[in-house]
């Protein structure tokens, strides 16, 4: 008899078997100084199992403070939202958010909630915000949304 799905927390990493991808510690985005990552997955029931995944180029006000950027695609598929503002001005201003395809308004609310209301950014009237997305229909409910900006935003907190 087949067993169920298998899902992250059933699967060995390749790391674990003692294969090291990469020259960097972890092979990560982290391995980049300053660079902070922050994650949320939302598990509910037997058909919610979805998240966010924000990244923070640097831990100071990223709207006051920009750093270079530009885009690569890799895959034609996936949505990125921002996209147009980065290419022409070739610079992020706010945290990069991934998640699933039916939640990319709701990651957008919280990026620019959260951009808003950083000390310094009282006077803001534009905010681009980067979300990029794949479709985690196959193992969530995607048409549910279970996702909020206010939990989308948890994710972009620091560490400790």
């Amino acid at each position: 008899m087949a067993s169920g799905p298998a899902f992250a927390e059933d699967r060995m990493r390749a790391r674990d078997m003692g294969v090291t991808p990469g020259i960097l510690a972890l092979n990560a985005i982290t391995d980049v100084d300053g660079v902070l990552v922050g994650h949320i997955t939302r598990i509910k029931g037997k058909d919610i199992r979805t998240g966010a995944t924000a990244i923070l180029p640097h831990g100071s006000n990223l709207y006051q403070d920009k750093v270079p950027a530009a885009i690569v695609v890799g895959n034609g598929y996936g949505k990125l939202m921002g996209i147009t503002q980065v290419a022409e001005l070739g610079e992020i201003e706010a945290p990069i958010v991934l998640t699933n395809t039916l939640n990319v308004p709701e990651a957008a609310v919280a990026v620019i909630e959260w951009t808003l209301h950083q000390p310094g950014n009282e006077r803001v009237g534009s905010v681009n915000a980067v979300i990029g997305e794949t479709n985690d229909g196959g193992l969530n409910n995607i048409r549910k949304r279970a996702l909020t900006p206010k939990m989308i935003a948890r994710a972009k907190r620091r560490p400790g």
